[in-house]
């Protein structure tokens, strides 16, 4: 039986726990400084709490499911308490797998902290896309690494329910990040030129915003289609997204990279008015059960 990691005990790491639990893996957490909610979800996960020393000791694999601007701390803060750790005689090296939605520069410096330590702890970069498990749905870990020999040994994880695939063939630390990156970069790009437009057509006056809704309904009804099914689950994660659009705009670079600085501006916005006046989220949701009824 695997012993496998997961920190944090989020949407998405709670529900990877959960699959993993349900593979037949022993999974630990650290719950430091979590909610009560966060408690009682892992707890429901199946879900062990631990301490990261005790973390580093006992699992073969560490995934890091955490907000991007987590990410490098987390890892520096897991290598410092894994030093008091004391690994059983021959078992497998510890592998940490930075599962995070950051740029490949990102993920190279956290890659760098575990090369440069004295561990031997090893290191698998690794992209999720998709949403959190559940039923019979999985996201896919896509996973690159510059150890190929520790790759490989992650993706028999397949055998107790994650989705795996790897990056082989000439890719490295960074290019698993460079995909999701890419990836999320068109999905959750498209969802904010969308949200843009709607509340700008609504700023100009509402006859304009009942304008564009006709003239999406006559030229583009895919469009309205898009926007019933991605800015409603949008909504409460859009503060999930604003680090996540500030790595693909590093990711980008140049002028076009500043696209997405100004989406992680507009995530922030949605993000405000949710916890605030509700009214640019009032605005999105009349648009999206105007555009229900066309459809």
């Amino acid at each position: 039986m695997a012993t496998i990691a997961v920190i944090a005990a989020g949407a998405m790491g709670s529900a990877v726990g959960r699959r993993l639990v349900q593979g037949g893996c022993t999974v630990l957490t650290n719950l430091d400084g979590r909610s009560e909610a966060t408690r009682k979800r892992a707890a429901e996960c199946g879900m062990e709490e631990k301490s990261l020393s005790e973390i580093a000791n006992r699992a073969s694999y560490v995934l890091s499911i955490l907000p991007p601007s987590n990410a490098f701390s987390f890892a520096e803060k897991f290598l410092q308490e894994s030093k008091s750790a004391e690994r059983i005689a021959n078992a497998d090296p510890l592998v940490f797998i930075d599962c995070n939605a950051v740029s490949p520069a990102t993920v190279k410096r956290i890659s760098n902290l575990f090369s440069q330590s004295s561990s031997a702890i090893g290191f698998i970069d690794s992209g999720i896309i998709g949403g959190p498990p559940q039923d019979a749905y999985n996201p896919t870990f896509y996973a690159s690494a510059d150890d190929k020999d520790i790759l490989l040994k992650f993706g028999k994880l397949s055998n107790f329910g994650l989705k795996i695939s790897l990056l082989e063939e000439g890719a490295g630390i960074g290019d698993a990040s460079a995909l999701k990156m890419s990836y999320a970069g068109m999905t959750k790009g498209t969802t904010a030129l969308f949200t843009t437009m709607i509340l700008a057509a609504h700023a100009s006056s509402p006859a304009t915003a009942e304008a564009l809704l006709h003239e999406l309904s006559d030229s583009q009804p895919e469009f309205l289609r898009r926007i019933t099914r991605t800015i409603p689950p949008m909504l409460p994660k859009a503060y999930r997204w604003v680090g996540e659009m500030e790595e693909i705009g590093s990711f980008v670079g140049g002028g076009e990279g500043a696209i997405y600085e100004g989406i992680a501006k507009l995530y922030q916005r949605v993000e405000q008015s949710l916890s605030s006046d509700q009214k640019d989220v009032e605005v999105l949701k009349k648009f999206v059960e105007e555009a229900k009824k066309k459809m």
